[in-house]
């Protein structure tokens, strides 16, 4: 049998003493994409930091390729939800990929071949050579979220963890970032892929992990994106809503919304995509 990149057992986390998700059992592979989903609050960047090793699971264990989860694994690959680098910070952007390549390294970071030579690739797989001599206080958010990425896949991680990756990302750096992601499970990386919308990568996800209230629901998107499964989960009624795309008739796209009180309420934001959506009815 191969070995799961990601496996959690029994495992529970609460945070200033709200549980969070509890019972979970989770084994991702190779190549495998997770999607994981829930409204804000609901533990999904606070299970990131579990695997990272930087909060303490309150039971079970965490492990990446069956050994504990534990602080500066260079096995994992990380962009974390994004936090605009302030105008006037000199960093080049090479040397913020470069930090996924040395940043666990003890004493001076120092650089060799073999190092530039990683940092180079990664900034060319997301097309970022002009933003590489650049401070990264210069550059906007869609280009400083471009060099995260490249310092995440800088060392070729058995396990990606991407939390909100695309965004301010337009479309066409989304697709370049997608099929970037592709290139990485195909070379055998498993994807945890955290997404406030799930329609850009819904047909790339093998299965959701959907988080709330404490509660979660693990399966393929076809099993978790029902009414059924989400109004379980929200304990209140919960409408997914399944149209076609626009511009690929082919493929379906996702909208969730509930209804608590006689009030409509969104669980996960979703207000602008559902006024597109009443309008193309």
């Amino acid at each position: 049998m191969t070995l799961p990149v990601l496996e959690l057992q029994d495992a529970a986390l609460r945070v200033r003493g709200r549980t969070l998700f509890a019972g979970l059992d989770l084994q991702v592979a190779p190549g495998e994409l997770v999607a994981v989903l829930g409204p804000n609050g609901a533990g999904k960047t606070s299970l990131f930091r579990a695997i990272l090793g930087l909060e303490r699971l309150a039971t079970g264990r965490a492990t990446i390729l069956g050994e504990p989860a534990r602080r500066g694994d260079r096995r994992i690959g990380y962009v974390p939800q994004q936090r605009v680098w302030p105008r006037g910070t000199p960093m080049l952007g090479r040397d913020l990929v470069t930090m996924g390549r040395t940043g666990s390294r003890w004493g001076i970071p120092l650089t060799g071949r073999e190092d530039r030579e990683a940092v180079a690739r990664a900034v060319w797989a997301v097309r970022a050579e002009s933003l590489a001599a650049r401070p990264v206080g210069d550059l906007s958010g869609g280009e400083q979220q471009r060099l995260r990425i490249a310092q995440a896949i800088v060392d070729e991680p058995s396990l990606l963890l991407l939390d909100e990756a695309l965004s301010s990302l337009d479309l066409a750096y989304q697709a370049e970032i997608l099929a970037l992601v592709d290139a990485e499970r195909q070379r055998g990386a498993a994807v945890l892929f955290i997404a406030h919308d799930v329609n850009p990568i819904l047909d790339r996800v093998d299965r959701i992990l959907y988080l709330a209230r404490g509660r979660h629901r693990l399966g393929t998107p076809d099993e978790v994106l029902t009414s059924e499964a989400l109004s379980a989960l929200y304990g209140t009624r919960v409408d997914v809503l399944r149209v076609a795309d626009p511009e690929d008739g082919a493929r379906q796209r996702v909208f969730v919304a509930g209804v608590a009180d006689g009030h409509e309420h969104h669980l996960e934001d979703h207000a602008e995509q559902l006024e597109q959506l009443e309008r193309s009815e």
